[in-house]
């Protein structure tokens, strides 16, 4: 004979993790998936979860103590606005699987984090939703259609047999909203109540429950006990509105959530790979493939990527052309255009047509593995000031209880059949709920909002910082200007010294040889010179014989016909030339890279000499960065390590009425450390944008600290924005959201703490009956959410 299972206060309301369950979450390959972060210096891993189940701030504590009791965890922060978990752990002393049961002990389900899981989970909870909404919807307008004859006639006009049926049919039919609708309420109650907690979903299941039970007595004859009023239309009426609220909140965090998990879902499950034995074809297109999972894929690997798919990995491609879309890695909504030889990331979309790639970087070593981290960062980072709202969110529901019990009491006095309505109503009213999504839901809809526009936040609590921020330092090189040196001059001696801006088809001949020879070359100038005649119209290949690159000097080669070639730095290339070197000496001062040729005998061709002049170029969006940020009132400065010379020109050109003022010039690390000390010591909110090694310790310094991903990852590692693809723009966007968003953020405290302010009152004044409390509580949530939803309309 079996028996059923009953619950008690030792079952769990998850069920427990079998044994191949926990096999497949201790496999060492999904502990490594579910790495998103590896802190430097430290065998510690960072790992992500995704939950489900969480209504409430209060969850958020729960399930960080539930998981801060699993040996070898250090850190835990959870999310309930985009529900997920971000755990420092030592994985040599964790597993898996010891996580994911204390999670699903404290009442709770969890999964390596995977957005498409995510996504699929909430789907499913919100289905689940909407079926409870129906059925209270559907019993609340059936109880409201025996009860409008109650109302309309009074118990004088009505048989009191015909009376009690019409209180036993409503009984009836709360009984489904009762076992079925209000089910999640009653599980996060348990849950809190099983460790010694109070959530917020506690006040709420009190009062139904207390509801239900008065109205109970009522109807079966307990009138001397629980007075004659029966509250089952407000019941079922409370319930709707509450499950009608947490619905359509549910759909509008999903947008929020959606935004920034968008872009963890890029890379494809499959790849069509060359197989091995035609791996060394010479022509890759006709080699034949074969589809493998992409964590098969190995560094070198050669792929075909299909239109439409994303590209695996970082790599090169190695047959055909095509366009990209980059704007999950830049922000840059254009496609670009790819030919073979060129760099491909993971993540980008091919557009175009079907071209073929070798893999050089898979997994966590890609651009994309790197920003989907950050953007996982960003989901499950809770500013200090929230953490300390959620933990006075216990202490907060505990003072409700207790208010509720006083005005139970009291209206005891006043007119006790109206006692449990009373308690009810404040119960429901004071719950702090919308308290709780007011500055989440703002600051993740403003990541996402960000992270559109090639903005990745690594920590949420800059955003309050960058709101208040007015002075920004710029480091100049690499930041403002270009990462790389372009030809900007070419001096030709054919006929007389003469310096051409730009490449100019007087000399087209000699920067074409080269760039030919250049290309033999991966020294920065060499790379730069080859890119330049390449956008300039190309250069057809030279058979050069005998290449050989000496280093401080350049590249020597024969060109078959007798002579030898030099390209490289001028006293290497015009050696034994001092009358030369005398007669042009001024004229070409400023060219950095030579090239000229000399006969079998040794001798120099004057008229091979040509020279090319390098120069930084500033980046395309600098002069408009600065113009909006002074508009923003934010003042702008330059604190570079570069001559004071090469400051000046550049504060003179990115700002035509001295907007951009020069902080310091030729400044060392610690030079740029005090100047942010004595601004910040004059009360300012100081950020800094730099991109390389050198400007780490002033990121780290700095109130806001923002950095370009093209810069160094020391840099980047003590960023708390990074801006994708270079777009200086992405800076005064940067601060104008977060203004927004600091504002949405003080609307929606206010609006939720007006409504609880105004409607307490009201509820212990016994004039806000339980059905109009639900509604408000429902209404005041979904507009706090539906209003940080404004900020996914920030402006390019």
């Amino acid at each position: 004979m079996t028996s059923t299972p009953t619950l008690s206060p030792t079952r769990p309301l998850v069920p427990d993790l079998t044994a191949a369950q926990v096999a497949g979450l201790d496999d060492p390959a999904l502990m490594a998936h579910c790495v998103v972060d590896v802190p430097l210096g430290s065998s510690l891993r960072r790992i992500g979860l995704g939950l489900s189940g969480m209504y409430c701030a209060a969850c958020s504590i729960t399930i960080e103590e539930a998981i801060l009791r699993v040996p070898g965890v250090r850190e835990v922060q959870v999310q309930a606005a985009s529900q997920r978990a971000r755990i420092l752990l030592d994985p040599a002393r964790t597993r898996l699987s010891e996580i994911v049961a204390a999670v699903q002990k404290a009442g709770y389900r969890a999964w390596p984090d995977a957005a498409a899981r995510a996504g699929n989970e909430r789907l499913m909870e919100r289905r689940k939703l909407l079926w409870r909404l129906s059925v209270a919807a559907f019993c609340m307008m059936q109880i409201m259609m025996v009860t409008t004859m109650q109302y309309v006639s009074g118990p004088e006009a009505i048989p009191k047999d015909l009376w009690n049926l019409m209180n036993w049919a409503g009984w009836v039919l709360s009984l489904p909203v009762m076992l079925f609708s209000c089910g999640p309420f009653f599980a996060g109650a348990w849950r809190a109540a099983r460790q010694g907690r109070i959530a917020m979903d506690t006040p709420v299941a009190l009062g139904i429950a207390a509801t239900f039970i008065t109205s109970t007595g009522a109807t079966f004859g307990g009138q001397a006990i629980f007075g004659h009023e029966v509250y089952f239309d407000s019941l079922t009426m409370f319930v709707t509105f509450l499950l009608g609220g947490r619905w359509m909140e549910s759909r509008a965090r999903e947008k929020v959530t959606q935004s920034l998990e968008s872009l963890c879902v890029q890379l494809p499950e499959a790849v069509d790979r060359v197989i091995q034995a035609d791996a060394d074809l010479g022509d890759v297109s006709a080699s034949r493939t074969e589809s493998v999972p992409i964590s098969s894929l190995q560094n070198g690997d050669k792929v075909r990527v299909a239109v439409g798919q994303a590209f695996p990995a970082d790599g090169q491609i190695l047959s055909g052309q095509t366009d990209v879309d980059e704007s999950l890695l830049t922000g840059e909504s254009r496609a670009v255009r790819r030919r073979a030889g060129q760099m491909v990331v993971a993540g980008s979309i091919n557009l175009g047509s079907p071209v073929w790639m070798a893999g050089e970087r898979l997994g966590p070593d890609t651009r994309y593995q790197q920003i989907v981290s950050l953007v996982q960062q960003a989901m499950t980072e809770k500013p200090g000031w929230m953490r300390q709202a959620d933990r006075m969110a216990g202490p907060f529901l505990w003072g409700v209880l207790a208010l509720a019990a006083g005005s139970a009491i009291a209206w005891q006095f006043i007119d006790p059949s109206r006692s449990i309505w009373v308690a009810v109503s404040v119960l429901v009213v004071t719950c702090p709920c919308a308290l709780s999504l007011a500055a989440p839901s703002a600051l993740l809809a403003a990541a996402g909002a960000m992270a559109r526009q090639g903005l990745l936040v690594r920590r949420l609590d800059a955003l309050e910082a960058l709101a208040h921020v007015d002075r920004i330092y710029f480091d100049k090189t690499g930041t403002l200007t270009e990462g790389e040196l372009r030809v900007v001059g070419v001096v030709s001696t054919g006929s007389g010294v003469a310096v051409s801006p730009g490449l100019t088809n007087a000399s087209k001949s000699g920067w074409q040889r080269a760039a030919a020879l250049a290309s033999h070359s991966q020294h920065p100038l060499s790379r730069s010179l080859v890119k330049a005649v390449q956008e300039a119209g190309g250069f057809e290949g030279q058979a050069w014989l005998d290449v050989r690159e000496l280093a401080g000097k350049g590249v020597e080669a024969n060109d078959g016909q007798g002579a030898t070639w030099r390209l490289g730095s001028r006293h290497w290339v015009l050696e034994g030339s001092d009358h030369a070197l005398d007669a042009w000496s001024e004229a070409l001062s400023e060219a950095r890279v030579w090239l000229a040729a000399r006969t079998a005998a040794g001798e120099l061709d004057p008229a091979s000499v040509i020279g090319f002049v390098f120069d930084e170029v500033f980046r395309a969006q600098a002069r408009a960065t600065i113009a909006r940020l002074n508009a923003l009132h934010c003042q702008t400065a330059l604190l570079s390590g570069d001559q004071e010379s090469r400051v000046v020109a550049a504060a003179q050109h990115l700002s035509d009425r001295g907007e951009l003022v020069i902080a310091k010039a030729h400044a060392t690390p610690e030079d740029k450390l005090q100047v942010i000390a004595q601004a910040q010591s004059q009360s300012h909110r100081v950020a800094v944008v730099g991109d390389g090694i050198n400007d780490a310790p002033v990121l780290a310094k700095a109130d806001v600290s923002i950095a370009l991903d093209q810069g160094a990852a020391l840099a980047q590692s003590q960023a708390d924005l990074i801006v994708l693809g270079g777009r200086l723009l992405g800076v005064p966007l940067a601060v104008e959201t977060a203004r927004r968003a600091m504002r949405i953020v003080k609307q929606n405290l206010a609006w939720a703490a007006l409504y609880n302010l105004s409607c307490i009152p009201l509820a212990l004044m016994g004039l806000l009956p339980p059905w109009l409390a639900g509604l408000g509580m429902a209404l005041s949530s979904l507009g706090v959410v539906l209003n940080a939803l404004r900020l996914g309309a920030s402006r390019s």
